[in-house]
């Protein structure tokens, strides 16, 4: 009887604690893949200078620091450490002071003048810049149509940026689609309704005006808008979904 009880109380001791490792083991399982699923930060290999004049290079990471370089527009930065989050406004663009390479010089700069994608290179054709975009970027999308009459034929180019930054998809399509560099990206702040006039417009020009939509101090919709003679087109840049759209529209009359 001794013998027997005895065995039952081994028995219940073997099934608890094959229950506890059991426990563990699913608890190991269960936090590795809490653990997994939480998204790590990815720094940026390389970022480029989106500022029509050149990105100021500082000593430390603040606006007042001493200068120790002016990086030309579209010039490649290696990314030594980034911020993170925006940690300031600069002319309605939200960003931070990340650390960067430059010339072999270590230095800080306003990441809200640098964008992820590399600039067109100067006459660069819509379709072999998104081609090439795609290599690094693959959910960049591009298409082409043609439409009109015969006596005004239109062509629609459309390129859609995985982006939300309004500043990097306005950089890229100034580059691209022949934006004047006069017209700097507009501040999110001020009225609903804004155009901005060409002041180098030549005498062939009828129209070159930026135009700018608003709603409550957030940008909704910027449109280039040139015109001469026999030829016309409208850049339009919005937002769809969680990526940029940059389409042109070229009239010929």
């Amino acid at each position: 009887m001794k013998t027997v009880t005895f065995s039952i109380i081994a028995l219940a001791g073997l099934i608890f604690l094959s229950s506890c490792n059991n426990d563990a083991k699913n608890n190991q399982e269960i936090q590795a893949v809490v653990t997994d699923s939480i998204p790590v930060a990815v720094t940026p290999k390389a970022m480029y200078v989106t500022a029509v004049s050149g990105l100021t290079l500082r000593e430390h990471p603040n606006l007042q620091s001493e200068k120790l370089a002016v990086m030309p527009l579209g010039t490649k930065l290696k990314i030594v450490t980034s911020e993170g989050k925006a940690t300031m406004n600069v002319g309605g663009i939200e960003g931070a002071m990340d650390e960067v390479e430059f010339n072999n010089k270590k230095g800080f700069a306003f990441n809200g003048f640098m964008s992820k994608f590399f600039p067109p290179e100067e006459d660069a054709l819509a379709k072999n810049y998104a081609e090439e975009l795609k290599k690094d970027f693959p959910n960049v999308i591009y298409s082409e149509a043609t439409g009109g009459s015969v006596s005004k034929p239109t062509k629609t180019e459309t390129l859609i940026l995985p982006t939300s930054k309004w500043h990097e998809s306005f950089f890229t399509a100034q580059q691209l689609f022949n934006i004047p560099k006069e017209f700097a990206f507009p501040n999110p702040k001020g009225a609903n309704n804004e155009t901005q006039q060409s002041r180098s417009k030549k005498k062939t020009d009828f129209i070159s005006e930026l135009q700018i939509s608003r709603n409550e101090n957030e940008l909704q919709k910027i449109v280039y808008n040139y015109k001469t003679t026999g030829f016309g087109y409208v850049v339009t840049i919005t937002k769809d979904a969680n990526n940029m759209k940059l389409e042109k529209v070229e009239v010929a009359d």
